[in-house]
C-alpha cells in the first residue's frame, strides 16, 4: 500500500501518462469512470442522497482527513469551499512533480460528472498553486453564487504569472476559460 503523498505523485503520473498515450477524451473518461463512478462512488451516493448536505458530509469529512487547508459554508441552496492549502497539489509543487499539463483539472473531471447526475453545477476556480474555491448549486439555478470567496483575496491568489481557470454553471473539464490577464474575482 502507498501513503496518501506517493499516491498524489502517482496520480499525476498516471494523469500524464494516459493523455499521452490514449488522449484528452480517454483521460477524462478515467477521470469520469474510475474516479467518479468508482473510487469516489462513496461520494456520489451522499449527494445524490442528502443534495448540498451531502456535500458538506462527504467534504468536511474528506478534506479535514487529508490535512487540507480550507473552510466550507452551506446554505440551503449552495454548497462552497475556499481551499487554502491543497495538499495534492501542495505535495506536487513541493517536491516538483509536474508531469500533466494540468492537475488541477481532475477535480472537475470527477466532481462535475458527480454534481451533474445529482442535479447541481458547480463555479470553481483555480490558479495551479494550490489554492481554489468551489461553488456547487442546484442546475436549474441560473445565477452563480455572488458570495465573496476569501481565497481570492489573498495577496498570492492572481499575482504576476499567474494564470486563473474558471468554470461557470459547468459539469465537464472542458468547459473552462483560461486567460492570465483576467483579472481576480470576489465571486464567480
Amino acid at each position: 500500500m502507498i501513503g496518501c503523498y506517493d499516491f498524489c505523485g502517482h496520480y499525476e503520473w498516471t494523469f500524464a501518462w494516459i493523455d499521452k498515450n490514449f488522449g484528452r477524451e480517454a483521460l477524462q473518461d478515467y477521470w469520469r469512470d474510475a474516479i467518479a463512478g468508482d473510487s469516489q462512488m462513496h461520494a456520489a451516493m451522499a449527494i445524490q442522497a442528502k443534495g448540498i448536505i451531502g456535500m458538506e458530509e462527504y467534504w468536511g469529512h474528506t478534506l479535514a482527513e487529508e490535512g487540507a487547508g480550507f473552510t466550507s459554508v452551506r446554505t440551503n441552496d449552495s454548497f462552497r469551499i475556499d481551499m487554502h492549502d491543497c495538499p495534492s497539489k501542495g505535495f506536487l509543487i513541493d517536491n516538483k512533480l509536474e508531469n500533466h499539463c494540468d492537475y488541477c483539472d481532475h477535480c472537475m473531471g470527477w466532481i462535475g460528472p458527480t454534481m451533474e447526475k445529482a442535479g447541481f453545477v458547480v463555479d470553481h476556480e483555480h490558479n495551479h498553486r494550490g489554492t481554489c474555491w468551489w461553488a456547487f448549486r442546484p442546475s436549474e439555478s441560473l445565477t452563480p453564487s455572488e458570495e465573496s470567496f476569501e481565497i481570492t483575496h489573498d495577496p498570492t491568489w492572481a499575482s504576476e504569472g499567474t494564470v486563473i481557470d474558471r468554470y461557470k454553471g459547468a459539469t465537464h473539464p472542458d468547459q473552462k476559460t483560461t486567460d492570465p490577464s483576467l483579472p481576480p474575482t470576489s465571486s464567480t
